[in-house]
Formats: C-alpha cells, structure tokens, sequence
C-alpha cells in the first residue's frame, strides 16, 4: 500500500504547509521531478468541484521542501490561442510548459492525450532525479510507474481521488489526494457560491478535450 500524504487543511491559510520530516520517504536530499497532466487535473476539478487547480500549491506540496529539478505541465493549444494568459500564469509560478495542439479529425472528434509525451519526458529525465511525481489520475500511466519503480525511482502521485484508477494509487510510493485540502489546492468563484462535489462510483472518463483557456493557475 502506498503511504498517503493527508495535506494540511488550516482555514487560515491556502499555501500548503510542507513537512517532510514528517514522511518517511520523503528527505531534504531528494532530488524531485513533476510531471502535470493539465487536461486530467483541470476537468476532474470542473466536473466534481465546480473549481480550478491551485497548480502552484500542488508542486509545492508535492517537492515538500525537496531539490526540485524539473516542474513540467503539460498543455494544450488551440486554434484561437485565448488560453495563452493561462500558459503564462503556469509560467510565473515556475513551471516550464509543454504545448501540444489541439487535433479535430475529419469525424469532428478531438484528441489531445498527452501520455506518450508525459511517459517520455519522465523516463528520459528520471536519470536526474530521485523521485518522480505525477500529478494525475490517469491509470494509464501505471507501466510507467512501475518502470520507474523497477529502476530505482521513488514514485509519488497527486490527483482527485474521485477521478483516479484505484490501480495507480495502490502502485504509487506515496499518494496525496487534492481533495482532502480544497482549500490548498482549488481555486473557487465565490461569485457562484459553493458547489458540493459530485459523487462517483470511482474513476470516470474526463470531458472532451479543450484547453482551459480562461483559468489561472
């Protein structure tokens, strides 16, 4: 069973309260890299919580006071380019940006996966790192997890239970769940007052591909 994180949840405030002394995987020395499937996270926050991811409060939640080597996010781009202000809010809180666009296939589907991009990316750079974070609920990143488990890597995920393959949390060296601090990790419209999350029968497939072109990070 992995060991799970149960993140701080003072009402005082929304910056994660990092403590990894605490963890017993989890030491000042390691060397962390984070993988972010922006489309997984985005619409598993839409669909239960009516919210948008804090992804600045995620990474630094997940390095926990660690040496982190790499933060990628992994996005995608759309004719119109209106999710731009979101690239670039991703890039101010220090993450580096992968942008992929959005294909339409003569049927008029969509298809914007980037889990073959994603499971390249962690396993050319998990040379340089000591533990991989993934922040997603996607089980199809499970050969991945334990390629990276084979060879030596401390794997940890990070993703809304409600929306993640019991498969992968069970297989991942730590797993933190981003619903048990909303107050850490959504970013809520007060305007529309508050949204009790949906219930679920587990994983459920994320809405058709779009990018989240008005959100913040």
């Amino acid at each position: 069973m992995p060991q799970t994180t149960t993140p701080n949840q003072s009402p005082k405030s929304r910056t994660p309260q990092a403590a990894p002394a605490a963890h017993p995987l989890k030491h000042p020395h390691q060397r962390v890299g984070v993988f972010i499937d922006i489309q997984n996270l985005y619409y598993s926050a839409k669909n239960l919580f009516g919210a948008k991811v804090n992804f600045g409060n995620v990474v630094k939640a997940g390095v926990a006071n660690r040496q982190l080597i790499r933060a990628i996010a992994y996005v995608v781009r759309t004719e119109s380019g209106e999710e731009q202000p979101f690239f670039e809010a991703l890039y101010n809180q220090g993450l580096e940006t992968r942008e992929r666009d959005l294909q339409t296939y003569f049927s008029g589907n969509k298809k914007a996966d980037w889990d073959v991009g994603i499971t390249v990316d962690a396993i050319r750079i998990a040379e340089l790192l000591d533990v991989v974070i993934l922040v997603s609920g996607d089980g199809d990143y499970l050969p991945l997890v334990e390629y990276l488990q084979n060879r030596g890597r401390q794997v940890e995920v990070m993703s809304f239970r409600e929306t993640t393959s019991t498969r992968l949390v069970e297989a991942a060296d730590c797993y933190t769940d981003l619903s048990g601090d909303q107050r850490t990790f959504l970013i809520r419209d007060t305007s529309r007052g508050p949204r009790m999350p949906r219930r679920t029968n587990g994983p459920r497939p994320m809405s058709s591909p779009q990018s989240p072109m008005s959100d913040t990070a």
